[in-house]
């Protein structure tokens, strides 16, 4: 009886054995190729040996980070070749991380799933090395073709009329993201190998719709041509002849506002020698045959405005014979009067 059962005994532990040292035997038969489910930077490689892998990685991984990079913007297209970025990856150390992938689970584990045809679901990170200064110098190349700053909105004004710039949009390189992105293109064989610049558009600071806005009367003098010109929205309405300051006594050149408005306005006599001291003060009501400012004034600085004058005086229309104002025709300054609001810009040059 006790032969029987020691026998017993000693099959089952031969049968152990036997299994265990078949299981052992199977899983080292794996050690040299990569569980199936296994990728580096996508590439399949479950199933493959080393040098298999290797190959696999030559063809997919290493020829791809020979290929040019493109970047484009519009028009433009920026290009960075291998030879810059010198990018170069160590595949010996990819295919080592590959046949580790699932190394670190048990002897069962590894042979069930091999027995049982079940996947792993992992995949080696790329690795890549390359000059981070040929990548950088790509980045300020872009940035300084690319970049261009809002352009705000304005007008010039010159005695001959009005030069009107419009607003421009700008663009903006977003470099940290532009920097990412080559970064993973010349490192990732899966990353696209062209792809546009991230840029952001920025908007000026004063739009075209503001000038137009504050812009929508605006008046020019030209003292040489003896011409006061109304013009709306920008645009020339009409051209009135007009006399200007006498030599020592010039109407300010610049640019003012009209400050105030009156319809036969009083006459306060200025502090000016062409006044007798005795009168210097004195105010002349307006609508009187001794008041000089006939039907409107328009004031501009200082005592100067824009004001009508008797049509006795009309021959000084053309001429520069004021003292320092702008003298208009009594229908001329009636007419243009209604049409110019308090604020409304004036040039004179």
């Amino acid at each position: 009886m006790r032969n029987r059962s020691l026998i017993l005994l000693t099959t089952v532990l031969v049968i152990v054995f036997v299994g265990v040292a078949g299981v052992y035997a199977f899983d080292h038969s794996g050690r040299g190729t990569i569980a199936q489910g296994v990728s580096i930077a996508g590439i399949d490689v479950g199933g493959m040996d080393a040098a298999e892998a290797r190959a696999a990685l030559e063809s997919g991984y290493v020829a791809r980070l020979r290929e040019p990079i493109t970047v484009t913007e519009g028009t433009q297209t920026f290009t960075l070749d291998a030879s810059d970025t010198k990018a170069a990856a160590n595949v010996s150390t990819l295919v080592d991380q590959a046949l580790a992938q699932g190394r670190g689970d048990s002897i069962v584990t590894r042979t069930w799933r091999r027995l049982t045809g079940q996947e792993l679901d992992a995949d080696v990170a790329p690795s890549t090395v390359y000059d981070q200064d040929a990548a950088a110098s790509l980045v300020d190349q872009i940035d300084t073709a690319v970049n261009r700053p809002a352009q705000n909105a304005g007008v010039e004004f010159t005695p001959t009329g009005v030069t009107r710039k419009f607003g421009a949009d700008g663009l903006e390189v977003k470099t940290a993201a532009l920097r990412r992105q080559l970064d993973r293109t010349i490192v990732d064989p899966r990353a696209p190998r062209s792809f546009a610049v991230p840029v952001e558009r920025t908007t000026p600071e004063v739009t075209s719709a503001e000038i137009e806005d504050k812009y929508k009367t605006a008046l020019i003098v030209n003292r040489e041509k003896f011409t006061l010109t109304l013009y709306k929205d920008l645009e020339k309405v009409k051209t009135y002849n007009v006399a200007v300051g006498a030599v020592g006594l010039e109407t300010p050149a610049g640019i003012y506002h009209i400050q105030n408005k009156a319809i036969n306005p009083a006459w306060t006599k200025p502090n000016s020698d062409w006044i007798k001291p005795s009168e210097r003060g004195d105010v002349v009501p307006g609508g009187t045959p001794q008041n000089p400012l006939k039907a409107r004034w328009m004031g501009i600085f200082d005592g100067a405005g824009i004001h009508g004058v008797d049509p006795s005086e009309y021959g000084s229309i053309g001429h520069a014979a004021s003292h320092g104002c702008v003298r208009m025709r009594i229908p001329d300054v009636i007419e243009l009067y209604d049409k110019v609001p308090i604020g409304t810009p004036i040039y004179i040059g």
